[in-house]
C-alpha cells in the first residue's frame, strides 16, 4: 500500500490589517529577524514594519530584494543574514522575494514567516523555492524541510496591488483541480513524494468552485482597492486553497509547460499565473475535453482577462517553432509531466499547444 501525505503552513492568517499579527507571532520564533522585503513595497511598509517589530525583538535587519530569484541572490542574502546573526526570516513581497527568502531558510535553518503583498501565485504556503538563472530561465526547485511557520495575508495590502497580479493568481489557482485530479488518477506523487490524500483533491476542487463563483465579482474590489467578501474568498482560494491543492495534491501538464515557456525570451514578461492559465488550456486539449466545456472556459478566461493564446502571453516570432521549443523543453525537463492519464510526448504536447493557441479564434 502506497503512503499518502498531506502538509501545509503551521498557521494561516488573512484579513485587512493582518500585518499587525507580526507583533504577536515574531517573538514565538526569534529575536533577531532578517526581513527580506521586495523593493516594490519597502518604501510603503518599512516604517510600519519597524514600528511593529522593534518593541518585541532585539534587532531587525532589513534586506531589499530586487531582480531574480537566483542561486547568487540567495547566497548573497544568506551572507547578510549570517552577518546580522539573524534567527528568523520574515519575507514580504511577491513570489520571487518569497522564494529567495525560502532559499535563505534552506541554507540557514530556523523559522520563516511569509507575508505576501500580491496574490499572484500560491508560493506563500509551500515549501518550494523556484530558482531561475540570472537571465530568467527556470533552473531548479529547492525544498524547505517544512512549510512556513506562518503565512500572514493582509488583504488591505493585497488589494492595493495591480489588478494584473490578482488575475494572474486566479489563473495559477484555476489549474489545481485539474492537475490534482490527473496526478491522483495517474498514480502520481505530490510534493511530499507520496500519494495525494483525498483531502488534497477535495481542496483543489473547492478552490475551483470558489473561483467560478466569485472571481468575476472580485474584480470590482481589485479595481476599487477595497477588499470585500468576494475578494477575500478569492484571495483565500489563490493563496491557501491553491497552495495546499498543488503541494499535497500534485501537479500535471499545466505547470509542466512553464518549463518550456521559460525557454522563450519573448515570454519573460508574462507572469507565472498567466503561463499556467494558458498551459491549462493545453492540458484540456490533451484531455480531449468536449467543445461546450472548452467554450465555457474560454468565455470565463475572457471575462477575467486571462491569456487564451501565445500572443496574449507576449510571444513574438514563428508560432510553430515556438511551440516546438516549448514542447521539447517541457517533455525533457518537467518532472510531473508524466502525471497524466494518456500519452505525453513532444508530438502530443505540441499538438495540444497548437490547438489551444487557436481556441479563442474558433470560439
Amino acid at each position: 500500500m502506497t503512503i499518502r501525505a498531506f502538509g501545509g503552513p503551521h498557521r494561516y492568517i488573512q484579513g485587512p490589517g493582518a500585518l499587525s499579527e507580526l507583533a504577536t507571532l515574531v517573538p514565538l520564533y526569534g529575536k533577531r529577524p532578517f526581513v527580506v522585503v521586495d523593493v516594490a513595497v519597502i518604501g510603503a511598509l518599512r516604517e510600519q514594519l519597524a514600528a511593529l517589530l522593534k518593541p518585541c525583538v532585539d534587532h531587525v535587519e532589513f534586506a531589499e530584494f530586487f531582480g531574480e530569484c537566483s542561486a547568487s541572490q540567495i547566497e548573497a542574502m544568506a551572507v547578510k543574514a549570517d552577518a546580522a546573526s539573524s534567527d528568523l526570516i520574515i519575507t514580504i513581497g511577491g513570489g520571487k522575494a518569497i522564494d529567495t527568502a525560502k532559499g535563505v531558510r534552506i541554507l540557514r535553518g530556523g523559522a520563516i514567516i511569509v507575508v505576501p503583498t500580491v496574490a499572484s501565485n500560491d508560493a506563500p504556503t509551500s515549501r518550494l523555492a523556484i530558482v531561475y538563472t540570472d537571465d530568467h530561465v527556470l533552473k531548479e526547485v529547492r525544498l524547505m524541510p517544512t512549510n512556513p511557520d506562518a503565512v500572514i495575508v493582509d488583504t488591505s495590502i493585497i488589494a492595493r496591488a495591480p489588478r494584473r497580479f490578482f488575475v494572474a493568481g486566479i489563473g495559477d489557482a484555476l489549474s489545481k483541480k485539474f492537475e490534482a485530479e490527473q496526478c491522483f488518477n495517474s498514480g502520481g506523487m505530490n510534493f511530499y513524494k507520496a500519494r495525494p490524500a483525498g483531502l488534497a483533491v477535495a481542496i483543489a476542487n473547492q478552490c475551483y468552485q470558489v473561483i467560478r463563483r466569485d472571481a468575476v465579482a472580485s474584480l470590482a474590489a481589485a479595481d476599487s482597492k477595497e477588499p470585500d467578501a468576494a475578494f477575500e474568498n478569492i484571495v483565500e482560494a489563490t493563496i491557501l486553497l491553491s497552495g495546499l491543492g498543488f503541494e499535497s495534491g500534485g501537479l500535471s501538464i499545466a505547470h509542466s509547460l512553464t518549463r518550456g515557456f521559460s525557454a522563450l525570451p519573448s515570454l519573460n514578461a508574462s507572469l507565472h499565473g498567466e503561463q499556467v492559465a494558458f498551459g491549462l488550456l493545453a492540458q484540456f486539449c490533451l484531455e480531449q475535453r468536449p467543445t461546450d466545456f472548452m467554450s465555457d472556459m474560454i468565455g470565463f478566461y475572457k471575462q477575467l482577462g486571462l491569456p487564451t493564446s501565445l500572443t496574449d502571453l507576449g510571444f513574438s516570432g514563428d508560432v510553430a517553432e515556438g511551440i516546438q521549443i516549448i514542447a521539447e523543453r517541457s517533455v525533457a525537463e518537467a518532472p510531473y509531466l508524466k502525471q497524466f492519464v494518456g500519452a505525453v510526448t513532444v508530438e502530443t504536447v505540441a499538438a495540444a499547444l497548437t490547438k489551444a493557441n487557436g481556441l479563442a479564434e474558433a470560439a
